[in-house]
């Protein structure tokens, strides 16, 4: 059981499936997993009582706090704040110090998200840890750079290694076509094989932010090849960090290199072989990238067969609108997997729909409901890229 691979969610979803099944006992599932019983015995509870949303993580924060900030203190930091709103709490709290109060940045900043006087925008969690890969091809991140140079609407398309800062592909496409998208990517994948994962963001056209679950025709391509398809968190762009340092640096030799300030195909082509191989990065201890990339042992499959779904699973192939007809009910589960195979999981009253490896729908026969798991990554305090969310629809 590769536990730490595993986002929590998937981790407890497969604990309640094999544990209703009822062909293992509870105490060895338990060690397996890494619970005791009586938390086996409480996911459990929770899953009959609310299906896949019982089993997440639930807040640890105390329900009483007696050594809160007293009133008078925290209207004072709303006031300066209001006073100076671009000002964050390290700088709010030199103001509170020459006051007299001194508090620590934390609590200063804990009282202004109380107070609803953080912007969406200001809510950027540190990088505590930089993540990696153990391994070249583990995990490719991919992103459009903005089209700052480029006379195009869209900026070229970035491909790079996630163990080795190896640039994969950096191509103009002119456009955020999922084929042209494809068709760079096809190429990427027939010269240098095809990576386990690949890290996106929630843009076009890798998601679809219209469909409830984002799901695209080019993410299902991917998965077609038995790529995982990661995404980043919400407004945390450090998710995608070294892509994005990438770009900082594409965007700097841009500026000072380029009299014209436009990048050609030819010019990308330079910069992304300097970067490789002559540029020494500091994240590398000054090596180049190409010292510690090769190339996936992965080949490329132009017509993969039909994901292989465990012996005896119940499958069913979806409609044309990616419809599944169950029962003498319709269920909209994503128009991306018109005419897919899906596997269904029965779980006492729900069903949870899955694709290849990933884990789409949950349904509660009972309640007559269809949710949807929301997958994304996000760099925690430990650099570990992992999260999840359900939504109903």
């Amino acid at each position: 059981m590769a536990w730490r691979t595993m986002a929590v969610r998937d981790q407890r979803v497969e604990f309640v499936v094999r544990a209703q099944q009822g062909q293992e006992k509870l105490s060895r599932l338990c060690v397996e997993f890494g619970i005791s019983r009586p938390t086996g015995y409480v996911w459990l509870k929770r899953y009959r009582e609310q299906g896949v949303t019982g089993i997440e993580e639930h807040s640890r924060r105390p329900r009483h706090s007696p050594r809160q900030t007293a009133p008078p203190v925290e209207e004072r930091i709303a006031q300066l704040r209001r006073q100076r709103p671009d000002w964050g709490a390290r700088k709010l709290r030199q103001l509170l110090r020459a006051e007299g109060i001194v508090l620590p940045v934390i609590t200063v900043h804990r009282v202004l998200l109380r107070h609803g006087l953080v912007r969406p925008d200001d809510r950027r969690s540190p990088a505590w840890q930089r993540f990696e890969r153990a391994a070249p091809n583990q995990l490719w991140q991919m992103d459009f750079k903005s089209p700052k140079g480029c006379q195009q609407p869209v900026g070229p398309l970035s491909v790079i290694d996630d163990h080795s800062r190896y640039v994969i592909a950096l191509e103009k496409t002119g456009t955020t076509r999922t084929e042209a998208v494809q068709e760079r990517l096809e190429q990427a994948f027939l010269t240098y094989g095809v990576p386990e994962a690949m890290l996106m963001d929630h843009g076009t056209p890798w998601w679809n932010a219209q469909a409830p679950s984002g799901w695209t025709k080019l993410q299902v391509w991917l998965m077609k090849q038995g790529i995982e398809c990661l995404f980043s968190g919400i407004r945390h762009p450090q998710t995608q960090g070294k892509v994005e340092r990438f770009h900082l640096a594409l965007e700097m030799a841009r500026r000072r290199r380029l009299r014209e300030n436009e990048m050609n195909q030819e010019w990308l082509d330079q910069f992304r072989y300097e970067y490789n191989y002559l540029r020494p990065h500091e994240a590398l201890d000054m090596q180049t990238p190409s010292t510690r990339w090769v190339p996936s042992p992965r080949r490329y499959d132009p017509n993969p067969p039909l994901w292989c779904y465990p012996e005896g699973a119940e499958v069913k192939q979806l409609g044309s609108q990616g419809q599944l007809k169950l029962d003498g009910q319709r269920w909209e589960i994503s128009k991306a997997l018109a005419r897919e195979r899906v596997r269904l999981v029965r779980i006492t009253d729900r069903i949870l729909v899955y694709y290849c490896n990933s884990l789409l729908k949950e349904i509660d026969v009972l309640a007559q409901r269809l949710c949807t798991v929301q997958r994304w990554t996000q760099t925690n305090c430990k650099g570990c890229p992992d999260n999840a969310s359900l939504k109903m629809s």
